[in-house]
C-alpha cells in the first residue's frame, strides 16, 4: 500500500528565517556613457487652479542612438507624479487651457506634419491633433475662454517639390543663415489664429519680417507679441537686432500697433496685467551691444507710451517677467554670480524682493493665475544645484519643496563632487570668480592634472548647477576650474561690455589668473594643465595657447581663430557690422582678434579640434583652419567631424563619443602614475 503522505511539522514564528537584507550598490564614479541615465526637466507649466504642475522629461536611448521627450505631471503636495505621453516621437511646451480643461502639447507624431497642437482631455481618453498647419507650430498660447490659440508658425515658401527633387537655393537676405535652419530662403514666422472646436486657421500677420512670443490679454481683446518690423516701411530688419512690442486685435485683416519704440532689443516672454492694461518684458542693451546684453525690466501700457523701467539698480541680468494674479508684483529670475533666484518687484513703488537665494540655478518660474501658497502665490520652478540635476521644486512658504524626482534614482548610484567658489585677481585688478571642482578621492596636500575649462557666450557663466561634463572629469582624476571671464553673465553692466570689440585680451587675462589661483591653492599641478571649450570657449582657448605655453593639452570644439573668414560665413553679421565694423573698413582690427592663426608658430600645445559639420554657428572651417594650421607646423593635432550635426552636438552616440575623446586626449598628455606632491597649500 502507498505511504500517507505526512506534513512536516510547521516551525514556529520566531524561528522562520527573516529575508536577508539585500546590500546596497556603491556609488560609482561617473563613466563617459552615464549622461544617457540622466534626465532633464524643463518648461514648469501650473494649472489654473495650481493643484498640478505638467512639465516636460527629456530622455536619452544609447542603444536606439536617441532621445524623447515626454510630458509628466506633478501634483502641487508632491504625492504624485504622473507620465501623460509616451509616444516615441516626443512631446513639449505643455500649456493648461485657462478653464482648465485641457492640457495641450506640441507633437510632430506624425511624419512630415511638423509639430502640431495635441490635446489632452483632463477628464480621460486619448491625445488628440487638433492642427495641421504647414510648417509646423513652433509655440502657441490659449485665449482667455479656452475657445482659441495663438499660433507661432514658419511659413516655408519654398514649393513642396523641392524636398524631392534638388533645385538652386535662391539667397536675397542680408542676414540670410542660421544654424539648424540652415539657408534662410523666404522663411518667416507669422501668427495664426485657430478655433479648437471648429478645427479653423486664419492668418492674424504676415510680411517679411518675424513675430514670437505671443500673449493674449486676460480680457480676450489684444494679442500682444514681439516682432523685428521697422518702423520705415522701406526698412530692411535683417540690418540690426531691434524687436518691440506690439498688439494686434484676435481677428484676422487686424493692423498691429506697436508699443515700443527702444532702437535696442524689445524681448519676451510677454505677460499681461490682470486688468490687460499693462504688459511686461525685457529691453535689452544699446543695438551694438547686442552680443553683451544685459536686459532690465520694463512695462509698457496697453495703449503705448514711455514705458516704466523696474529694479534697474539690480545691475543684473533679470528675464521672464510674470504677474502676481493680483497685479501688485511682478514677478522674475535674476542671473547673479554664479547663481540665479527668483524674485519680485511692486509695481507701485518699485521695492525689491528677492525670494530664497543660494548655491543653486533656478532656470524657469511657472505661476497660478488662481492658487494661493507662498505670499499669496503659487510659484513652480526648475532648480539645479551642483550635485542635484534640474528638478522641479514648489515655492512653499517662502521655501524650496521638491515636486519631481525623475534623478533621484541615479544620483544615488554616482559619485558627485561639490562645487567650490575661488577667486582671483588679476594683474589689472579685476576680481574673477571660478567654478573649483576638485578630483573625486580629492586628497589636501596632493596635486593634480587640472583642466581650465571655459564656458561659451562669451554672455554666459558656470555657475552653483549640475554639470555633468565638469562631473565626468572629476570622476576621472582631474580637478577643474571654470571662470566666468570679462564678457560673461552675473557680474553687472560693466563686466558685460569689457571685452566689446577686444576679443582674445582681458578674457585671457581672467582665465590664465583662474588657473594661477588653482595652482596656489596646491590642487593644480603646475606641470599638468590642461585647457577647453566649445563655441567661445574654443575661441578663448586658441587665444591662450597662442600667448601662454605652460598647457600641456588642449580640446577646442566649434572654435574660430582667423576671424575675418568668419564673415558670411557664420550668422552673425549684424554683430560684426555694428561692433567691428566690416573688414574692409577696419582691417586692423580684423587682423588682430585673428591672433591665434596669424600666431600659430606660437602653439606647442597638443590639440584636438571638434565640430558638427553642419555648423552654420561656428563653421566648422574654423577648426579645420586650425587643425591645418598645427598640421603643418607638426603640432600634435586631430580633427574629429560630425556628421550632419549643428552647433550642438545631439546624436547620442556622438555626444559619447566627444566625451571619450575628451579623455582619451587629456590622459596622453596629463596622465602620471601618481599625483605630485603639493608645494604650498594656499596662495
Amino acid at each position: 500500500a502507498a505511504r500517507a503522505q505526512v506534513p512536516a511539522p510547521a516551525r514556529p514564528a520566531a524561528a522562520a528565517q527573516a529575508p536577508q537584507p539585500q546590500p546596497q550598490p556603491q556609488p560609482q564614479p561617473l563613466a563617459a556613457a552615464d549622461f544617457a541615465r540622466f534626465r532633464s526637466v524643463s518648461d514648469p507649466q501650473l494649472s489654473p487652479d495650481g493643484r498640478w504642475v505638467a512639465y516636460t522629461v527629456g530622455s536619452v536611448d544609447l542603444k536606439k542612438d536617441k532621445t524623447d521627450s515626454d510630458v509628466w505631471m506633478a501634483s502641487w503636495d508632491g504625492s504624485e507624479n504622473l507620465r501623460l505621453t509616451s509616444s516615441p516621437e516626443g512631446e513639449s511646451s505643455p500649456r493648461w487651457s485657462p478653464d482648465g480643461r485641457w492640457l495641450a502639447f506640441l507633437s510632430s507624431r506624425q511624419e512630415g506634419k511638423g509639430a502640431q497642437v495635441w490635446l489632452l482631455d483632463r477628464r480621460g481618453g486619448e491625445a488628440q491633433r487638433v492642427t495641421e498647419v504647414k510648417g509646423g507650430v513652433s509655440e502657441y498660447a490659449w485665449s482667455p475662454d479656452s475657445k482659441r490659440l495663438v499660433l507661432g508658425v514658419e511659413e516655408q515658401l519654398v514649393p513642396d517639390s523641392a524636398k524631392e527633387k534638388p533645385r538652386p537655393i535662391v539667397v536675397d537676405r542680408y542676414h540670410f543663415k542660421n544654424d539648424a535652419s540652415g539657408y534662410l530662403e523666404g522663411t518667416h514666422t507669422h501668427l495664426y489664429l485657430f478655433d479648437v472646436e471648429r478645427r479653423q486657421v486664419d492668418t492674424l500677420t504676415a510680411g517679411h519680417f518675424e513675430e514670437q512670443a505671443p500673449a493674449w490679454s486676460p480680457d480676450g481683446k489684444w494679442i500682444a507679441f514681439v516682432s523685428n518690423r521697422p518702423e520705415a516701411a522701406n526698412a530692411d530688419p535683417d540690418r540690426d537686432n531691434n524687436t518691440d512690442v506690439f498688439v494686434v486685435e484676435p481677428r484676422k485683416g487686424a493692423v498691429p500697433r506697436r508699443l515700443t519704440t527702444w532702437k535696442g532689443s524689445d524681448a519676451g516672454p510677454l505677460a499681461w496685467s490682470p486688468d490687460s492694461r499693462s504688459i511686461a518684458y525685457v529691453r535689452g542693451g544699446e543695438p551694438r551691444l547686442t552680443a553683451y546684453d544685459q536686459a532690465v525690466l520694463a512695462v509698457v501700457g496697453v495703449e503705448g507710451g514711455e514705458p516704466r523701467l523696474y529694479a534697474e539698480s539690480l545691475d543684473r541680468d533679470v528675464r521672464a517677467p510674470r504677474f502676481a494674479p493680483d497685479g501688485r508684483w511682478l514677478y522674475m529670475l535674476v542671473t547673479d554670480d554664479m547663481t540665479s533666484y527668483p524674485a519680485r518687484v511692486e509695481l507701485t513703488s518699485g521695492k525689491l524682493e528677492r525670494l530664497p537665494q543660494g548655491e543653486r540655478v533656478v532656470s524657469a518660474l511657472a505661476l497660478a493665475t488662481g492658487g494661493r501658497g507662498d505670499r499669496g502665490d503659487r510659484l513652480a520652478l526648475t532648480v539645479s544645484a551642483p550635485q542635484q540635476p534640474t528638478e522641479v521644486f514648489a515655492l512653499d512658504a517662502g521655501k524650496l519643496r521638491p515636486l519631481s524626482h525623475q534623478n533621484d534614482t541615479v544620483v544615488a548610484v554616482v559619485r558627485l563632487v561639490p562645487i567650490e567658489k575661488i577667486t582671483a585677481t588679476t594683474k589689472d585688478g579685476a576680481e574673477v570668480h571660478a567654478a573649483l571642482f576638485r578630483p573625486l578621492g580629492y586628497e589636501a596636500g596632493r596635486r593634480y592634472p587640472t583642466l581650465l575649462r571655459i564656458h561659451g557666450g562669451p554672455n554666459g557663466q558656470d555657475a552653483f548647477s549640475f554639470d555633468f561634463e565638469r562631473q565626468l572629469f572629476a570622476s576621472n582624476g582631474y580637478a577643474v576650474v571654470s571662470p566666468n571671464y570679462r564678457g560673461g553673465a552675473g557680474r553687472g553692466k560693466a563686466w558685460h561690455e569689457a571685452i566689446f570689440a577686444d576679443w582674445g585680451h582681458l578674457e585671457v587675462v581672467d582665465v590664465l589668473a583662474a588657473m594661477d589661483e588653482a595652482v596656489k591653492l596646491g590642487v593644480a599641478d603646475p606641470e599638468r594643465l590642461g585647457i577647453g571649450g566649445w563655441s567661445y570657449g574654443c575661441i578663448t582657448t586658441d587665444y591662450a595657447i597662442a600667448s601662454d605655453g605652460r598647457f600641456r593639452a588642449a580640446t577646442c570644439g566649434a572654435g574660430s581663430a582667423l576671424q575675418t573668414t568668419m564673415y558670411g560665413v557664420d550668422e552673425y553679421v549684424v554683430q560684426y557690422d555694428n561692433e567691428l565694423g566690416p573688414p574692409w573698413k577696419s582691417q586692423d582690427l580684423w587682423i588682430k582678434l585673428s591672433y591665434p592663426f596669424f600666431h600659430a608658430d606660437r602653439i606647442h600645445t597638443p590639440t584636438l579640434f571638434l565640430g558638427g559639420a553642419s555648423d552654420f554657428n561656428v563653421p566648422l572651417v574654423g577648426g579645420e583652419q586650425m587643425y591645418q594650421a598645427l598640421r603643418t607646423l607638426g603640432v600634435p593635432t586631430q580633427l574629429i567631424v560630425y556628421p550632419n550635426e549643428h552647433h550642438g552636438i545631439r546624436r547620442p552616440t556622438f555626444v559619447k563619443d566627444r566625451y571619450e575623446r575628451y579623455l582619451a586626449w587629456y590622459a596622453t598628455y596629463l596622465k602620471a602614475t601618481t599625483p605630485a606632491a603639493a608645494t604650498s597649500t594656499g596662495p
